[in-house]
């Protein structure tokens, strides 16, 4: 099963690729809720280079390593698979000042696919949030 989880971003579509897929900036929204956080994150972006990001809630109960591979890279299009074989797409789609952006996941058999989509929908929030944010 596929889920789909979009945003509209008032920023240029380069500015938003190169926030995406800058680790040391993903530290700063890659969380679904604020009581969580990315505490580390690094990238060797690249096809067949891999990434880590680690989540965390911020008072220690619990956390984990996103962790992948990253099949195609292009301006408009990042695919990767995650380590459980989980494949990702991310879509870029620029509109003048504003960038589409769609991330499609391969559901994962623990959670029921409202709560993936509400989870990676805040992470997308944060994201959005974040890039507005800046200058």
């Amino acid at each position: 099963m596929k889920i789909t989880v979009t945003a509209m971003i008032d920023k240029p579509v380069e500015f938003v690729y190169q926030t995406y897929n800058d680790p040391k900036q993903v530290k700063f929204w890659n969380y679904a809720s604020d009581d969580w956080h990315s505490p580390s994150a690094r990238a060797d972006f690249k096809v067949g280079g891999r990434f880590s990001y680690r989540m965390e809630a911020k008072d220690g109960s619990d956390g984990f390593d996103f962790e992948g591979t990253y099949r195609v890279i292009t301006k408009e299009h990042i695919s990767y698979i995650m380590d459980d074989n989980r494949e990702v797409d991310i879509y870029f789609h620029g509109h003048g000042h504003h960038t589409h952006l769609d991330v499609i996941f391969d559901a994962e058999n623990t959670y029921p696919a409202e709560f993936q989509k509400a989870g990676w929908q805040a992470i997308l929030d944060h994201f959005k949030a974040y890039c507005e944010s800046l200058k």
